[in-house]
């Protein structure tokens, strides 16, 4: 779908994020590829988003599935090779489809040629690419930085009899990023794939990119009321990652893009409690990222006003300001139907949920089976693979009841997913809201979708519009956006109670979810309306 006159396709656009290993498996070893995502790529146009966000699909020992590189410019055997890729980006191109792929510069696997070369002494020409340092006099590591998954985020090295830098797990060497023969190597990763025709990159934890080369240790965090969930939290995370030096990094990877073309794209994922303050940063101006997105929701448990409000107003549009992202669910977080869930009709509830975020100002990332309205998979202990959550079992489910296989067909085996065991189970619940049963429903949270989707392309106020919040009290959220003389009304009911808004419900309605009497000025349980005028 075209953007408006002027503006870049990016701007407001919706993206569909596919997570590789879980879409579609096109040669029954019960793991998704490349050839399978091809296969479904009409299906996904037919939603009528404006791109495809793919994660890491590269070479990779996959003891974090795929966001631990051993080769920036490989495609895992797993999930075919370069012709298959090639072969997915001609065809999404043939339907209309952008193509944005992940790009991980933070570190690598400690399987990477890099890396390997880097450890097997002080003095080689990679001696300097990962992060190295040595022991406190005690022999243990040089500061106090602990990582993300559990633990120290140094590692002890016999080689160099050194410890090396992860912020994530222990085979995941943070890059020396600091390093300008580093940079230039990034660099020459990111035009290798902008040959080859991709239109953006999406930069996984782009703030972790860069350390205090002093290595000063980070300050604890004493707020008596701060959640912890892992040793992490304990942290204020102000030496380790967001340094000073990221901003010309991201400006010189900005100008490579420029010099493929206008429109091509960059998303930065932005995660932590200085988030807000980098995204703005790695986004302000023209030269550097073109937008990022954060954990406002994929964090947040719990759905209100507020937490939209607080949001958006973050992003109010001034002149130098950067364009935000939005997402409710992706690979990393419990999905939304699920996390946002008061024990009412979820139908409903996921309905107005994808209304919702079809109607923020910002980019829109929707992700795979979110169309559906898919609950987040209750997965056993026995079953798990993600090294979060076996790591902090059972204060924490991790990513797997997300990352569970997309169920195409109801009746077919493994849901149309593969004719092999899937890697991870699928459940009943979802077999129940496959896309052939929905397909077949007008009502369904698919066919809502399709709509929403369409209504947010032709109409400008709510693919670029300004955002402007109603005095309406919660649970009711109410904004107009705004496109000129054009104004679009979004009403929701983010309750299972019956509540009144009024005169508010004016206007020619575009769509409406759950129950709405605009005469009586009454919007139902999980309600929403979008009006014109």
């Amino acid at each position: 779908m075209a953007a408006e006159p002027g503006a870049p396709w990016w701007r407001g656009a919706v993206i569909y994020q596919i997570y590789p290993r879980s879409f579609s498996d096109s040669n029954g070893d019960g793991v998704g590829d490349l050839a399978g995502i091809t296969d479904k790529l009409e299906y996904v146009a037919s939603l009528g988003v404006d791109a495809i966000w793919l994660s890491p699909f590269f070479a990779s020992p996959m003891k974090d599935f795929g966001y631990d590189v051993s080769d920036y410019r490989a495609v895992d055997p797993i999930f075919g090779d370069l012709k298959d890729f090639d072969r997915l980006l001609a065809r999404a191109h043939d339907l209309g489809l952008k193509v944005v792929i992940d790009q991980v510069y933070a570190h690598t696997s400690d399987a990477h040629a890099w890396f390997q070369e880097s450890r097997a002494n002080r003095n080689n020409p990679k001696a300097d690419w990962y992060v190295w340092a040595d022991p406190r006099p005690d022999g243990t590591p040089p500061n106090n930085w602990l990582s993300v998954f559990y633990g120290p985020c140094w590692t002890w090295d016999g080689r160099r009899e050194q410890y090396y830098m992860h912020n994530f797990l222990p085979s995941q060497p943070n890059l020396n990023v600091n390093n300008p023969a580093v940079q230039d190597a990034v660099m020459a990763t990111a035009r290798f794939w902008l040959q080859r025709g991709v239109d953006g990159f999406r930069l996984d934890a782009i703030n972790f990119a860069m350390h205090d080369p002093g290595l000063t240790d980070n300050p604890p965090v004493l707020d008596p009321g701060a959640v912890r969930r892992r040793p992490f939290d304990y942290q204020h995370h102000f030496y380790n990652q967001s340094q000073p030096g990221l901003i010309p990094f991201l400006e010189n990877l900005s100008k490579v893009m420029r010099s493929f073309g206008a429109d091509r794209f960059t998303v930065a994922e932005v995660g932590g409690e200085q988030a807000l303050a980098e995204m703005k940063s790695f986004t302000a101006g023209s030269t550097r990222l073109n937008t990022s997105y954060g954990f406002d929701f994929l964090s947040a448990e719990q759905l209100s006003p507020g937490l939209i409000l607080n949001a958006l107003g973050q992003w109010p549009g001034t002149p130098t300001e950067g364009w935000p992202s939005w997402a409710f669910s992706n690979h990393d977080a419990p999905r939304v139907v699920s996390r946002w869930d008061d024990g009412s009709n979820s139908e409903d509830r996921a309905k107005l949920l994808v209304a919702l975020l079809m109607s923020l100002r910002g980019n829109i990332f929707l992700y795979q089976g979110e169309e559906l309205g898919l609950p987040q998979a209750r997965i056993a202990f026995a079953d798990l693979r993600d090294p979060e959550a076996i790591a902090n079992w059972p204060l924490t489910q991790g990513r797997d009841g997300a990352r569970t296989p997309m169920p195409w067909i109801k009746d077919a085996v493994h849901a149309g997913f593969s004719t092999a065991k899937p890697w991870l189970p699928i459940r009943d619940e979802h077999v129940a809201r496959a896309v052939s049963v929905q397909n077949a429903q007008a009502d369904s949270v698919l066919m809502r979708t399709r709509e929403l989707i369409e209504l947010r392309h032709s109409n400008p106020a709510l693919r670029i519009g300004s955002f402007e919040p109603l005095a309406l009290a919660p649970p009711l959220l109410g904004f107009d956006r705004r496109d000129g003389q054009r104004r679009v009304r979004c009403l929701f009911n983010l309750s299972a109670q019956t509540l009144r808004c009024g005169a508010f419900l004016d206007g020619a309605c575009l769509f409406s979810c759950g129950t709405v009497d605009r005469a009586a000025g009454v919007l139902g349980p999980w309600a929403g309306c979008i009006l014109e005028g």
